[in-house]
């Protein structure tokens, strides 16, 4: 996704009625070598954009099957038309999105969001619920916007709360599969060959340095078929090379009575172009273009950061394969490629951006024989996988690496299953969890844990450690009862496999036991999380983090049981021992002051919980600053045991200063924000100011039905407040 903030344009801010533009983003795709701007079609494009208007790029199939001709330049004409409704100040948000998958979709909207509302991701909740609050905000603001949904897939399943639309938008949409509009009322918009005329300007247009090898451009153009991706790749090869437009033709005209002579049929131009594109390539670096071409083919299309080819894996593969090329291979070879037009490398944020044709992608691994494939795909998996990141700082290269991923498995198969399941799959699956794309997970770790069953079998260590995970994952979605059930399996074959001590078994064993809290089981849960406490204080007093974590949960545990007094002393024994371990502003003996504060608040001990929230405040604003969102969070707390304690003034001050807070590093429709809200509502009505009370809840619930899915349980709680401030509720 790439929210665009073009060269002669400021970026502005967020306005009441919709979505400011951010200025944090990359901008859209560039523009091709060469691009022509096609007057006629692009004017046409333009006209058909009008507000309101869903207008879809397909391709005009009137010339033959579809295929190569598919790649007839869709992408190019979405980023010139956006482009153009931007510097015309036609529209003041631009918003491009991979629309390959959910996942991708999902994730773009999302970060889109989160730039308008001024917040980070992990701060703005579920994924979908952030997509939902944009498109909902586009739907109802009067500021002119677009949309480019790109390359837009059946596998994106886009359902009225995420499909944009809204009388002040445009949408744009490119696909090649009519089944991704699933019905929708669009303006289909064929893109078909360039006129004759486009055909000429653009090859003379990239046949700048000899004016001699335009000689026959105006025959080439024709036999070529006008299509723009077998141009683009001839002037590749002819601007690399000493070869003029006719002479390259005539190449082109030989090869072609081969193809048809061997009763292949009449190939499309590009079908024969790539080929040449090949050998172009081989010449121009002997040996070393074809590992990196492989490693590109298995990847993303759209884009592969380029940091995946200066790996050692990529660059071990390069060098394996074409020994005679040394450790310059993969540089090489992709340089090769790029001058004979069968790939591109963009300028990135960080690093270049690697594009090939989906036609070229698809052309390469039909050629491709099985015992080649082996080796190029666990190198391309290792390649993504080193080039990952420890952590998500970045969601854009993120998602650029799922999407790789998501490509690698479809072309590879089982390959990525041999001795057991590769790392990069379990890698793109806490991808997904650590971007909130929730939905999107479970499906992922559902169909993880079903191949690995299937493959390696329902014992095999793999399989336990994706179930793990896809437990986690159920629990996070609110299927906690499909999370139990789960985590019982692995706990038992993890005992009998390991014994009831082994750290693997005391972890499920954990995880078991917050699930059961989470659905009530208290009882349960407190046997559970015991076990794990006093399994890991028996056979594991080096860890002492791990026994402190277990306390902790079974602390939890009490007091979701309602046991404050156990809660209490257990929290009060491992606060004691993080200070005189850890200190007393680590951040861990901080948090477990607070929890003990939160059980001696539900224990009605309101005095001691408001000294331990005093102290924790003290704490974090001398270690993380007035305005880190623990500090916040920690301050809204101590506003609620004033509110117990009666001290109604300062339980006002400080819900006033949290819902300001909040508004201002989350944004005002982050859930938190909308939970402060209610609060200081309360609080209003404690002191008698009911009018601002009911306004302002009504202005929460309000913001509750646009932002949070639908029965979310803050809305059902502001609604209760409001009926029941304005004496209609029960």
């Amino acid at each position: 996704m790439h929210s665009h903030v073009p060269d002669d344009r400021p970026a502005t801010e967020a306005t009441a009625d919709g979505p400011g533009q951010p200025g944090w983003a990359p901008s859209l795709p560039p523009l091709a070598d060469g691009f022509i701007a096609r007057p006629e079609l692009g004017a046409a494009l333009e006209a058909a954009l009008g507000p309101g208007s869903t207008t879809v790029l397909v391709t005009d199939l009137a010339g033959g099957r579809r295929g190569w001709r598919d790649a007839c330049g869709k992408t190019q004409l979405a980023a010139a038309a956006a482009r153009s409704l931007w510097q015309s100040e036609a529209v003041d948000l631009v918003i491009w999105v991979t629309a390959s998958s959910r996942a991708s979709v999902l994730s773009c909207y999302a970060e889109a969001a989160r730039a308008q509302e001024g917040t980070s991701s992990g701060r703005a909740g579920d994924a979908e619920a952030a997509a939902v609050r944009l498109v909902s905000r586009l739907g109802d603001t009067t500021r002119p916007w677009l949309v480019v949904l790109d390359g837009l897939t059946a596998d994106a399943a886009l359902d009225d709360r995420l499909w944009p639309a809204g009388r002040s938008g445009r949408v744009l949409v490119t696909t090649t599969d009519p089944a991704a509009l699933r019905g929708r009322r669009a303006r289909p918009f064929p893109v078909g060959p360039f006129t004759p005329r486009d055909a000429l300007n653009y090859l003379i247009g990239r046949l700048t340095m000899d004016p001699d090898q335009r000689q026959g451009a105006v025959d080439l153009t024709a036999e070529l078929g006008y299509e723009p991706l077998a141009l683009a790749q001839a002037a590749a090869v002819i601007t690399s090379s000493e070869l003029s437009c006719l002479s390259y033709l005539e190449h082109f005209l030989h090869r072609r009575d081969q193809v048809i002579a061997a009763g292949n049929g009449g190939p499309a131009p590009a079908a024969i172009t790539w080929g040449m594109s090949m050998e172009q390539a081989e010449m121009m670096s002997p040996g070393s273009s074809q590992a990196p071409l492989l490693l590109a083919a298995l990847l993303d299309g759209n884009g592969i950061p380029g940091t995946v080819f200066t790996t050692a894996a990529a660059r071990s593969y390069c060098a394996y394969a074409t020994p005679d090329a040394g450790g310059g291979a993969a540089r090489d070879g992709l340089s090769a490629l790029q001058s004979a037009g069968l790939l591109s490398a963009e300028p990135g944020p960080a690093a270049p951006v690697i594009r090939m044709s989906w036609p070229v992608r698809a052309a390469v691994l039909a050629t491709v024989p099985g015992a080649r494939m082996r080796g190029a795909a666990a190198a391309a998996a290792d390649a993504v996988l080193e080039a990952w990141p420890a952590e998500d700082t970045d969601e854009g290269l993120a998602r650029s690496l799922r999407s790789c991923t998501d490509n690698l498995r479809q072309a590879a198969g089982q390959l990525l299953w041999e001795g057991g399941c590769h790392p990069l799959l379990l890698r793109a699956g806490r991808s997904l969890d650590a971007a909130q794309l929730t939905g999107t997970a479970v499906e992922y770790w559902e169909n993880l844990s079903a191949t690995s069953t299937q493959l390696l079998g329902r014992d095999h260590p793999s399989t336990a450690g994706i179930n793990e995970r896809l437990a986690r994952s159920y629990q996070t979605a609110g299927r906690a009862g499909e999370a139990i059930s789960l985590l019982q399996a692995i706990r038992q074959e993890r005992a009998a496999r390991l014994g009831p001590d082994h750290p693997g078994t005391l972890e499920a064993t954990r995880g078991l036991g917050l699930a059961l809290v989470s659905t009530g089981r208290f009882d349960d849960a407190i046997a559970c999380l015991s076990e794990a406490a006093t399994g890991w204080e028996r056979t594991h007093r080096g860890n002492g983090g791990a026994i402190l974590l277990a306390r902790e949960d079974l602390a939890a545990a009490y007091r979701a049981a309602d046991r404050f007094k156990d809660a209490i002393a257990l929290y009060r024994a491992v606060l004691a021992e993080r200070e005189r371990t850890q200190g007393p502003t680590h951040a861990d003996t901080t948090a477990t002051r607070q929890k003990l504060a939160e059980a001696y608040l539900a224990d009605g001990q309101v005095k001691a919980a408001i000294k331990q929230y005093e102290r924790v405040i003290a704490d974090r604003e001398r270690v993380l600053g007035r305005d880190h969102l623990l500090t916040i969070t920690a301050r809204g707390a101590l506003g609620s045991a004033y509110h117990s304690a009666g001290r109604m003034a300062s339980a006002v001050r400080l819900a006033e200063q949290t819902r300001a807070e909040y508004t201002k590093v989350l944004g005002a429709d982050h859930p938190d924000t909308l939970a402060a809200c209610v609060n200081l509502a309360h609080a209003y009505y404690g002191v008698g100011r009911v009018t601002d009370a009911a306004g302002l809840l009504q202005e929460t619930v309000e913001r509750c039905e646009l932002s949070l899915p639908a029965f979310d349980p803050l809305t059902a709680a502001a609604r209760d407040s409001l009926a029941n401030i304005r004496g209609t509720g029960g």
